[in-house]
């Protein structure tokens, strides 16, 4: 059987570079990491795991600060051919427990300092191998890996194989494990390389987490794979990102990022010539941030979208030839992937016709784990997964997000997508960005309320919005109250959580 395992993919050439530098680490405490020093660990790492003597396709739950090791351990997991299980660093102990719970892992690799808690979530469990890592190049699996060989033999993985489990970011209800095959990752990362022309002489500025889809497996499988440079930030700072970007060639960030760098006074044209491509992913980027940044840089940031069960579906063109970068989209479905839009009838829709977002595509999970009937009911009769958006094509196939279908408001019969709101909302004066949501109204079922962000010099009245929106939309897509607030509650990865909204302002319209 020919072994597909993602590890050989990703680091296929790191023998014939192994004195080059990988990644290079910035801050207070900078490093230079070579090809050799990531297979050395990593081998390290994978024969701690095989002496371990885990069943085949044991899950290893990572739950760390941002790191070069943590990324290395990530390789060794898949070069033993275990599943990785990565999870956000903020998770107190209540979800942790529920996490290690679902996911069953044989070994878990935590920080020091929450040791003491994750041993208290594993206390009914004596199988279970706890280690450490944190940050500074310390920790129990550092210890332990020093000790072993720096020879490893990759375990065979066939392409249908589980690599990772990935939980969705949970903005409501509990978080479900998408699992994602090595043939599911590897294909995505290929299809990204080669759309996005990513090369050996690419550097690429890495400050997103890595226990995420967007950090993980879109940046680091991208420079992986093409053997391009990483500079490596374990948090985001943005004075010292636009001092970087002269030695870079692309950059990844979520929309929040961008919206920071725009406030440093130091970006321009000058400090952003020699990066090729800006991309923004993991939630909506508003037109406004997109023009901003065109005037500040001379460059149209690249939109993109996917999820946690499929990795990327659709990108803006990179290629001038293949058309323009379009503010408001995520573009047109990458080579391989087809997307299909169901209208509110069950037909499948042409351009302009809001709808269902269904995918296909090699990128496309397996299922939930350890869900079947969940799964079932995720994916139609034919095989495409319901992706829970709703969005548009227009007549030049560029895919419009409209909203989450969760998100859809019903008020007195009559369908409201918010993001169609916020877009007349994002425009007003002094408005910086706006979050619509439905909430109980006794009349309607459910009414509309908007919760705007000011611009910190702008004076913002909600009556004045509510007759401005009156002279500019249908009366049932008017907001029927609007709260003013500094800022959005938001997910790890920059989306707003209006199920936290939802519950504030759940009696907003009520007597």
């Amino acid at each position: 059987m020919a072994n597909d395992n993602l590890y050989l993919a990703l680091t296929s050439g790191f023998a014939d570079l192994q004195s080059h530098i990988a990644i290079q680490t910035l801050g207070p405490t900078a490093m230079s990491y070579r090809y050799a020093d990531l297979l050395g660990r990593c081998a390290q790492i994978a024969n701690l795991l095989s002496s371990l003597n885990l069943p085949a396709g044991s899950r290893v739950v990572l739950q760390t600060e941002k790191s070069v090791e943590a990324l290395i351990t990530y390789l060794a997991v898949l070069r033993q051919g275990h599943v990785f299980v990565p999870l956000n660093p903020a998770y107190q102990a209540a979800e942790m427990a529920y996490f290690l719970a679902d996911a069953e892992p044989a070994v878990v690799i935590c920080k020091s300092a929450q040791q003491a808690a994750i041993q208290q979530c594993l206390s009914a469990r004596t199988d279970v191998h706890l280690f450490t890592l944190d940050d500074n190049r310390t920790g129990t699996l550092l210890e332990a890996a020093d000790r072993q060989s720096q020879d490893h033999a990759v375990v065979t993985r066939a392409s249908h194989d589980l690599a990772a489990i990935l939980y969705t970011s949970g903005t409501t209800g509990r978080s479900k494990g998408a699992m994602l095959s090595h043939g599911n990752l590897l294909s995505n990362a290929k299809t990204l390389v080669d759309y996005w022309q990513f090369t050996s002489k690419d550097v690429l500025l890495h400050a997103l987490p890595i226990f995420h889809i967007h950090g993980l497996f879109v940046a680091c499988h991208c420079a992986l794979l093409s053997k391009a440079k990483m500079l490596w930030f374990a948090s985001f700072q943005p004075a010292s990102v636009v001092q970087a970007l002269p030695e870079v060639t692309v950059f990844m960030g979520v929309p929040t990022l961008y919206v920071r760098l725009l406030n440093e006074p130091a970006l321009s044209t000058d400090t952003a010539n020699g990066v090729r491509v800006f991309i923004s992913g993991s939630a909506p980027l508003l037109p406004e941030t997109f023009s901003q940044w065109e005037s500040r840089t001379g460059q149209r940031i690249l939109e993109r979208y996917g999820m946690s069960e499929t990795a990327m579906l659709t990108s803006n063109p990179y290629s001038p030839t293949a058309g323009k970068r379009r503010a408001g989209t995520v573009g047109k479905p990458l080579p391989g992937v087809s997307v299909r839009i169901r209208d509110a009838n069950g037909e499948i829709a042409g351009a302009g016709v809001i709808g269902a977002v269904e995918v296909t595509g090699p990128g496309v999970f397996a299922g939930y784990w350890r869900k079947p009937e969940i799964t079932q009911r995720e994916f139609t009769e034919d095989g495409w997964f319901k992706t829970g958006d709703v969005g548009q094509f227009d007549e030049e196939g560029y895919l419009k997000l409209v909203g989450r279908a969760k998100d859809l408001i019903i008020t007195g019969g009559l369908n409201v997508y918010p993001a169609e709101v916020e877009d007349y909302l994002n425009a007003l004066p002094g408005v910086v960005e706006s979050a619509v949501i439905g909430v109980p109204h006794a009349d309607f079922g459910e009414g509309v309320v908007a919760v705007v962000v000011k611009s910190p010099e702008a004076s913002v009245n909600p009556e004045a919005i509510i007759q401005t929106m009156k002279a500019t939309v249908a009366n049932f897509k008017v907001p029927k109250a609007v709260f003013v607030v500094s800022d959005l509650p938001r997910n790890a990865m920059g989306k707003v959580q209006k199920n936290l909204l939802r519950e504030r302002y759940q009696k907003a319209l009520t007597p």
